[in-house]
């Protein structure tokens, strides 16, 4: 299992020193900083811990981000909300910035590369999430010390990646870090068409949603910064051929007309103790019918092998940003290749139609006749799952994301179908979400990357963010506040019955999808965060 998750008491580790590599001074390794409390304490109940690097340890420093903290003490009254909001917001640039420099060949082309915490290797996924943690400032400008540059160093050294190897998801560090790659265990034992070059990645699990991360960063940045001259640089339109190229050869059904197996552009086999590791008859993973107009899909975001892979989520999410970075081919002209765009403008449409016909199945908890919904996965020969998985995209996230708004009547159907915490008279106490997790540490959706008792605060931030609902917002709040076991930092999952179990404490992403979240409130629900939170 690539990224490592670490089942762990909060209050038996304390943290070491080492030395620091960019500033001559003793710096945190955060790896083991993080796994205790550091004082000033906040002021609330929790009295949760101070998990911020002192400034010269930080790996990148923004000062927008710094003017961002500093002023929202006065929109959070909540002493220990506050204090979860200024360790987790900034903890990309704190801590995972690992290196920032230029491409050997060519000066001009900034080059980003984004650890997703305790592994120092990129995720496609992770590391454009990282980035949308800041999305809110972003905007234009030419400085090597910005956001903006911090974007388009992602941007390029993702196209690079992709160039290199468009079915993998986690990548080594670029040659011109100096940084040595990482091992990957459990990746010697990997039997992987087509083959890759462990010296540039970490793992290689085709995930779709690792295409289409690609494609959100892009997105992002030029919504953001209106900058289309710079995707007409360097290699981005020649990656996002490729990742084109490699989501259209995923459509590849399992069988020919006349019955014969065809041969899959992407397998995968692991030798491994956990079925999620890898991919059922010889790598191929399960059938997929022909003409379903789906994108297949071999694991999902958890790095967990899809059941069955037509994967609804990603493939809602590479539509909306396909069509999304459609904008940009159409504002390059000319300097595109002819037809892209049309291209990519089709194919988002095509998708969005394959996922309202073939990914709406009955939930057959839903009263006598049911209720329609969108299945999580499904293989085109009437196969479906209901279920959720905490991880982004998920159907939970999905009006997040853009493919659809909460208003929704199928999404509203999905949503009451996955978050299993409120019975419904004469059904299934847990209704129709077998990773619905409950107990009196948090309620939420899990996964079966950590399985049964676990559940993800990233859920339980997703699911504020799709809710208007000023009851359930403000539940959810006080159960992301009360259940880090004082480090005040977002863990990966924590156990449902025992806060001071749990995966992850450095876990950047998550950390700032909250203070994305928090920021969110801000502009829509301003006075959540004048409410307090103690116990």
């Amino acid at each position: 299992m690539a990224r490592v998750s670490r089942i762990v008491g909060a209050s038996v580790l304390a943290g070491v020193w080492t030395a620091g590599t960019t500033t001559g001074q003793s710096c945190p390794d955060y790896s083991t900083y993080s796994m205790m409390a550091h004082e000033p304490l906040s002021n609330g109940s929790y009295h949760l811990g101070y998990m911020r690097p002192d400034p010269q340890c930080r790996t990148f420093n923004l000062t927008d981000v710094e003017s961002t903290i500093t002023s929202m003490a006065s929109s959070i009254s909540d002493p220990d909300l506050y204090r979860l909001f200024v360790n987790a917001f900034p903890n990309t640039l704190d801590t995972a910035i690992r290196w920032k420099g230029v491409a050997a060949d060519n000066a001009d082309e900034e080059l980003t590369f984004v650890i997703t915490g305790d592994i120092d290797a990129m995720w496609l996924r992770d590391s454009a999430n990282q980035m949308q943690s800041y999305r809110s400032l972003l905007k234009a400008s030419s400085d090597s010390n910005s956001l903006a540059s911090l974007y388009r160093g992602v941007i390029n050294l993702q196209a690079r990646y992709l160039l290199e190897s468009p079915y993998c998801n986690s990548f080594q560090p670029p040659v011109e870090s100096g940084i040595e790659p990482a091992t990957n265990g459990a990746a010697t034992d990997d039997t992987v068409t087509p083959p890759y070059d462990s010296s540039k990645v970490f793992e290689c699990k085709y995930e779709l949603d690792s295409l289409a991360a690609f494609l959100e960063v892009s997105a992002d940045y030029y919504t953001a910064t209106g900058d289309a001259a710079f995707f007409g640089k360097f290699n981005w339109i020649s990656a996002l051929q490729n990742v084109l190229q490699t989501a259209t050869s995923m459509m590849t059904p399992t069988y020919g007309n006349n019955g014969t197996v065809l041969t899959s552009p992407y397998t995968f086999t692991r030798l491994t103790t956990r079925s999620t590791e890898t991919l059922a008859n010889n790598g191929l993973g399960s059938p997929v019918a022909a003409n379903t107009g789906l994108i297949r899909s071999a694991f999902r975001p958890s790095d967990d092998s899809t059941l069955l892979q037509l994967f609804i989520p990603a493939n809602m999410m590479f539509s909306h940003y396909l069509e999304q970075t459609a904008k940009i081919v159409d504002k390059l002209g000319s300097s595109a290749p002819k037809g892209l765009g049309s291209q990519m403008h089709g194919l988002a449409a095509s998708l969005r139609t394959a996922i309202l016909k073939h990914g709406i199945v009955t939930d057959p908890n839903a009263g006598i006749i049911g209720a329609p919904v969108y299945a999580y996965e499904v293989d085109g020969f009437g196969s479906s799952i209901i279920m959720d998985d905490a991880n982004i995209p998920s159907l939970l996230s999905a009006p997040f994301f853009g493919f659809t708004s909460i208003s929704d009547p199928i999404y509203k159907n999905t949503r009451a179908a996955i978050l299993s915490d409120t019975p419904r008279p004469g059904l299934n106490q847990y209704n129709s979400n077998p990773y619905f997790m409950h107990g009196p540490v948090i309620n939420g959706v899990g996964g079966p990357h950590q399985g049964p008792g676990y559940a993800w605060p990233m859920a339980s931030i997703v699911r504020i963010l799709t809710s208007d609902d000023d009851d359930e917002i403000v539940s959810e709040l006080q159960t992301l506040v009360s259940s880090t076991a004082g480090l005040g930092l977002i863990h990966e999952s924590v156990n449902t019955f025992d806060q001071t179990k749990w995966t992850r404490q450095w876990f950047s992403w998550a950390n700032g999808l909250f203070g994305q979240m928090i920021l969110d409130l801000k502009e829509r629900k301003p006075a959540l965060l004048k409410r307090g939170y103690q116990p």
